[in-house]
């Protein structure tokens, strides 16, 4: 039987030479509307948390002469339907504004009118950095639009606190892309200076 090496001070050593990711090494590149880049560098918005979203494959059971065979069934990603991120407000609410605009283009409810359109080009970009804060992959979700523009809470009494908002986009799906070094996003800046 092979050595189980799980010593303290194994774990020590690969601890010393992987080191472990932190909840902070992961940005918000970019959030395109049809291709265009729902914020600039003009803008001051800055993402203070979202999460790298999951992916499943359901089970489907087969029975057979009393027995049970799981096979693989369709893909699903882990909310897909709501994917959220967290906005730092600036003082006119510029995030909160853009994804307001791009509902109403979605569907007006003045006019009963809009786009309702599935565009693949509408994407976020999500970074994930190394310790030294270097890109090392981007996910892309595709086929993106705004679902929840989010409520910002007001407080008279309140003791100054930065106020955020949370929006939420439904996407379809996300690719994986590991060779990011050097990627420079649509407004030229180089990956995960723009959102974050």
């Amino acid at each position: 039987m092979a050595d189980i090496k799980q010593t303290i001070q194994d774990f020590y050593k690969v601890a010393q030479t992987r080191d472990f990711a932190r909840d902070f090494q992961f940005r918000v590149l970019d959030i395109s509307n049809k291709g265009v880049p729902v914020f600039t560098e003009n803008d001051l918005v800055y993402a203070t948390t979202a999460v790298l979203p999951g992916k499943t494959i359901a089970t489907k059971p087969v029975p057979y002469n009393g027995f049970e065979f799981k096979v693989p069934g369709t893909v699903s990603y882990t909310n897909s339907d709501s994917y959220t991120i967290d906005f730092y407000c600036d003082a006119t609410t510029n995030a909160r504004i853009a994804m307001e605009n791009w509902i109403t283009e979605t569907y007006n409810d003045e006019t009963t009118t809009g786009d309702g359109v599935l565009h693949n080009n509408s994407t976020i970009t999500l970074v994930q950095l190394n310790t030294q804060f270097e890109p090392m992959r981007t996910y892309k979700l595709h086929g993106v639009f705004p679902v929840d523009c989010g409520e910002i809470g007001y407080s008279m009494a309140g003791d100054g606190e930065i106020a955020t908002v949370t929006i939420a986009m439904a996407y379809q799906f996300f690719r994986r892309d590991p060779a990011i070094r050097g990627t420079v996003n649509t407004i030229g800046k180089l990956a995960g200076a723009l959102v974050g």
